[in-house]
Formats: structure tokens, sequence, C-alpha cells
């Protein structure tokens, strides 16, 4: 059962809410009556067209590094935060590790250090990432005891680092944390471009036209989860009292191979291009994703509703309902990431 009447007459902050996921929970926020809904974003991997236009929703343009924009938004006294802000996501943080520890590292010690500093915080919900801190080697499904130490990128590092310093804070200073670990989300609200995932990338390709780049032999799994069932997780997060000092995956507990992935989405798309082969990513050394959501169901009460089919097809109504901003919008620059620079340069050539 929903409680989200807890958040009626509530300031609220959300780090990164002009994101895909941060956008759709600063709405349903807004929408559950909050008074204010602070959103927090330095527009390095979001769009202002994507933050929700509502009364109640503040949009602040600043960095969770930047300590000036902190005391900006903690001015609003927010009583919850979900901080969803991070330097986003494998590719970019092998590119340029040391800006990853800047933002999602440092950046996360100084949201915790005014939550502190400011009191009266309800909560504070942490988004970790749990297609990061398990490693290759973990069992399925993917349960949270199990942690990995050979982790294969530094935006992997800097995730299971961030839920470390919410244990410190909770029990140093009784800071009421939750940690939320997503898995592979995907939906409205995110654009593409060189370092975002893999779904909205084979959307806006197949829109246009071209076939699908697929890794290795495409027999890979994800376990991919619909951002609204995301949002509904976090919103239990910020009232259910049994989460407080816990962390639980956040999934959709199915396997979908990126085969299945390609071919579903050149079929709803009508796209007939077809795919093409490329080699596997380095750092991307995880063949199969699969999650356990027993923890989640018990302290949250989550239960991912969306299929597979019907959050695929929804996210491609949003993207033809938005694509004339997305087309604009989506970055394959030059000097991009390798992940992609071979794929892009063979489409030119072509």
């Amino acid at each position: 059962m929903l409680n989200n009447e807890i958040y009626h007459n509530q300031n609220i902050l959300v780090t990164g809410g002009a994101g895909a996921i941060g956008s759709n929970l600063s709405r349903s926020l807004a929408e559950a009556g909050a008074t204010k809904v602070i959103i927090l974003d330095d527009l390095s991997a979001s769009y202002k067209w994507n933050i929700p236009n509502l009364p109640n929703v503040l949009f602040v343009e600043g960095s969770i590094t930047n300590d000036i924009d902190l005391k900006r938004v903690f001015h609003e006294k927010p009583t919850y935060i979900f901080h969803l802000a991070a330097f986003f996501a494998n590719q970019n943080s092998v590119d340029y590790p040391e800006k990853d520890l800047l933002v999602s590292q440092l950046g996360t010690i100084k949201m915790l250090e005014h939550a502190v500093l400011q009191g009266g915080v309800k909560r504070f919900v942490y988004a970790g990432s749990g297609c990061a801190i398990y490693g290759a080697q973990a069992p399925l499904p993917l349960k949270e005891e199990f942690i990995s130490m050979h982790l294969s990128t530094p935006y992997q590092i800097s995730k299971m680092a961030g839920e470390l310093y919410c244990n410190f804070y909770w029990h140093h200073y009784g800071l009421p944390i939750v940690k939320t670990r997503f898995f592979n989300s995907y939906g409205p609200g995110e654009v593409p471009g060189q370092y975002r995932n893999v779904i909205p990338n084979f959307i806006y390709w197949a829109m246009k036209g071209q076939p699908l780049p697929i890794t290795g032999e495409g027999k890979m799994t994800r376990d991919f989860t619909y951002v609204m069932d995301i949002v509904d997780a976090l919103l239990r997060a910020g009232w259910s009292e049994k989460a407080i000092g816990e962390e639980m995956n956040i999934a959709s507990a199915r396997e979908i191979e990126i085969f299945q992935l390609a071919e579903t989405i050149n079929t709803l798309t009508d796209n007939k291009a077809g795919l093409t082969y490329t080699d596997r990513r380095k750092w991307d050394t995880k063949s199969r994703l699969l999650a356990s959501i027993d923890k989640a169901k018990d302290l949250l009460g989550y239960d991912p509703l969306t299929t597979f089919e019907d959050g695929l097809e929804q996210t491609i109504q949003w993207f033809r309902e938005n694509w004339e901003s997305i087309n604009r919008d989506a970055e394959f620059p030059p000097g991009m990431s390798s992940a992609v620079k071979n794929y892009i340069l063979h489409q030119e050539q072509a």
C-alpha cells in the first residue's frame, strides 16, 4: 500500500532531478502534494526541457560539488532528500576517472554533510547501482549480501563508496538513509548519447533507420527496469521505516538478451536496417545480470508492474512525442568514447 501522503506539504530535494529517473520522481513528488520539489542539476547529462513544468517545482542549475549551490538548495530546508546525481556512467568514468571521483564521491560526501548540518532530514535516499557493485563473478540472482572488491570501472567503485559513506553517516550521526541499487533503468526522459544506456541509443538509431550495434554475440543478458517502477520504489524508500539503514535491489527480476532487445526495438520502430556486430568493451565483463528483489518486496512492498514490452512501447512513444528535442540534443560528438566511435564512423562512411 502506498503512503505517499507523507510528502504532502514537505520541501523535498532531488539531485540529478533533470535526468530520466529524477524528472519522473520529481513529477510524482510534486503531484503527491509536496510544497516544493527542489531540483539540483548541472545539466551535464540532462536537459532543462525534461524538467516538469509545475508550480511547485524549483529548478536550481548547479553542482553537488559546489558549496554555494548546496547552500542555496539546503536553504529551502528539505525534509526528504533523494540523491540521484552522479558522474554518469561506466564508459564516462573510464575516460575521466578523476572527474568521476570528484562528482560521485566528493559530491556525495558534501550532500551527506549538508544534510547532517541542516538537521531535520527525515530520509536520505541514495541511488546506488546493482549493475556496479556486484562485480562479474557473483552468483545469480544477485543478492544484497554479495559484494565484490574486483570492480571494472571508476563508476562502479564510486557507487560502492557512496553506500559506504551513507553507512558512516547513518551509524555515526543517525542520518536516516536508505540505499537503493538500480538495475539497467530505461524509460521516458533519457536522451541518447555517447555515454547513455543501450535502450535510448538503440531506439534513436532504429528511428533513424540505422542498424543496431551488438557487442560480442548479443547473448549477454541484463535486468532492465522501467523508470516508473524505480520511481515507485524510491517513493516507498522515503516512508518505509523498515528500510532505514538497508540496501536493496530495485530491478524487474527478469533477464533479457541484448539480441532480443535489439530485435524487439527494430520490430516496434519498423526498422529494416537490422543488426551489426562490434567488439565487446573491455570493461563490460558481466555476461549475465539478474537481481533478486526479495528484500525490496519485504522492506518496501516493491512489486514492478511494467512488462518489458509495455515499457519499451511507452519509451518509444515518448521518443516520438519529443523527437525534435531528442534529435537536436542527442550527443555523439568528435572525440567521443571508444565505445561508440567505431560504430558512428562506420555509419558515416556507409
